[in-house]
């Protein structure tokens, strides 16, 4: 009792730690980039706060499982490096006898990593998607902002508008300009509206200019308008979006018989799998030399890490292109590692020695 505890303890202490290091520097790297979107109009910057909280939720289980294994590695290397471990082997603790304070500390977070995998990360990119294709869908002069220069949805008009007078239905000293094959219309107005009519959107236009460039020749035309018309746009129908597979629910997933969404559930599963095969391969790299300061371990150790989860995207890719079945790639990859990893404790605690004193 004894035993595990003070291993629990140590484990959760570092593992705490680790992870609000690891969340710190993501969230810093996540935040960067989703401002970067926003400024360039791929969401709305009102939604910054709700765009990263829905990123983070899908980074979270691939720092769970970092978390632990970084935990695992480095609190057993203390143990051999204070040579605590070798106290424990002494008093008859085999290696393999962690196995179990390790459960014991990591199954909370194996839930954890499950539920945010399986069922919080399609829910997090649907609401990302979802996010996305409102900011989309919404009207041209309702997307720019006071300002700034934003491109319609199209590409084909670079709106300006200086200030709103409701924020979303018109705008003052509008600047617009429309590039249609060989011909751009620069059009300056002092005040914009926007109207549906049979189902089109149009701005309606009072008191500006329009000048008109034949790209090919040069020549140009002016001319002054009290209020002028311009097609913006269709109604947004409401139509759903399509989902994106990262999007798709696990259930769904399970029903499905499509090869992309077999490997997106294969990734899923993987996951959770993989964290607890990052414990196991953890108790067995970790080593320590109490005449050597070096943290070789801890090199290799994050190496096999970028291996093992690099090799999670290409087993996703092989099942979606049917190089792989999804339970062959699970057992034959997840299973050959925990295999694999169990196997190295063992020879660890001299399985092989004592299999050999046996035979003879």
């Amino acid at each position: 009792m004894l035993f595990d505890s003070s291993v629990r303890r140590e484990l959760w202490r570092s593992f705490v730690g680790t992870l609000i290091v690891l969340l710190t520097v993501v969230m810093t790297m996540v935040l960067t980039r989703i401002l970067s979107d926003a400024a360039g109009g791929v969401f709305a910057p009102s939604d910054v706060s709700l765009m990263l909280g829905y990123t983070l939720i899908g980074q979270l289980p691939m720092l769970l499982s970092l978390s632990v294994f970084v935990a695992v590695v480095s609190v057993l290397s203390r143990y051999w490096r204070d040579s605590e471990m070798v106290i424990w082997q002494v008093s008859g603790t085999p290696q393999m006898r962690f196995v179990r304070p390790l459960w014991q500390m990591a199954w909370p977070v194996l839930i954890a990593v499950a539920m945010l995998t399986l069922v919080a990360r399609p829910w997090a990119q649907t609401q990302t998607q979802l996010l996305k294709d409102r900011y989309e869908k919404r009207s041209d002069i309702a997307r720019v902002q006071p300002g700034q220069f934003q491109s319609s949805a199209d590409g084909s008009r670079v709106f300006f508008i200086d200030s709103h007078s409701d924020g979303e239905k018109t705008g003052k000293n509008v600047l617009m300009v429309i590039t249609r094959e060989d011909q751009e219309a620069v059009i300056t107005a002092k005040e914009g509206f926007v109207e549906t009519v049979a189902g089109q959107r149009y701005l309606l236009l009072n008191h500006g200019e329009r000048t008109q460039t034949d790209l090919s020749s040069g020549e140009k035309v002016v001319s002054r308008f009290d209020s002028a018309r311009v097609l913006i746009g269709e109604v947004d129908r409401g139509a759903d979006p399509q989902l994106e597979v990262r999007a798709t629910p696990t259930l769904d997933l399970l029903t499905s018989t499509q090869a992309e969404q077999r490997a997106e559930l294969v990734w899923r599963v993987g996951l959770v799998w993989a964290t607890f095969n990052m414990m196991l391969i953890g108790l067995g790299l970790a080593a320590g030399n109490t005449r050597r300061s070096s943290n070789w371990n801890l090199v290799l150790a994050l190496l096999v890490f970028v291996v093992y989860f690099n090799l999670l995207t290409l087993m996703q890719s092989w099942v979606a292109q049917g190089k792989l079945s999804a339970l062959g790639s699970l057992l034959g990859v997840h299973g050959g590692v925990t295999m694999l990893a169990l196997l190295r404790v063992w020879l660890r605690d001299g399985g092989l020695s004592m299999l050999t004193r046996r035979r003879a």
